[in-house]
Parts: structure tokens; sequence; C-alpha cells
């Protein structure tokens, strides 16, 4: 995992080389779990991975915008969208 931006193709070779699965296994690995991570937000429930953090999602209210080039006001329609809060630990390791 080198640069700075790690991949699905970063994660599922690091589960290949931590549990020795082949790497297709692995990607499926992955795959499988950010699915369910999605899937459970789309049905707005709150996703808790210990040590680690809460994906929630936020429903936001309709409010005016300015475009900042032409400071024209724009209305921004309602929407909903995931905040992550990170864990006392992983904030801790990132910090450190």
């Amino acid at each position: 995992m080198e640069g700075n931006t790690i991949t699905r193709a970063d994660l599922a070779e690091f589960v290949n080389g931590k549990i020795g699965v082949s790497q297709s296994e692995a990607a499926e690995l992955v795959d499988m779990v950010l699915e369910e991570v999605v899937r459970a937000l789309e049905k707005g429930q709150t996703v808790k991975l210990s040590s680690f953090g809460t994906f929630k999602i936020r429903q936001k209210k309709q409010r005016v915008g300015r475009n900042p080039k032409t400071k024209q006001e724009v209305s921004i329609s309602p929407r909903k969208v995931v905040s992550f809060h990170a864990s006392s630990i992983f904030s801790k390791k990132v910090n450190e």
C-alpha cells in the first residue's frame, strides 16, 4: 500500500496477505463488507465499527446558499448526507 490513497485493491491485497485467500476472494470479501455498510446506511441504520467509528445518515434541511463567484443566492434542496464520527481510540491513534 503505497501512495496517499488506499484503494479497494490495496485492501484486498492486505486481506490476501493476512489470511492467505486468493486475490479474487480477498477482493470479494472487501466488496462484501463495503456493500453491507452501504446497504445498512441506505436503510437508515447506523453502522458502528468498534474502535474505528460510526457512520450515520443525517437529513439536511433546505437552505439558501450563495454562488461564491457571482454572489447570487441559490436554493439548496433538502438531502441526506453520510457523516462519520471517529472513535476516541481511532482519533488517538491518528494523532500520535
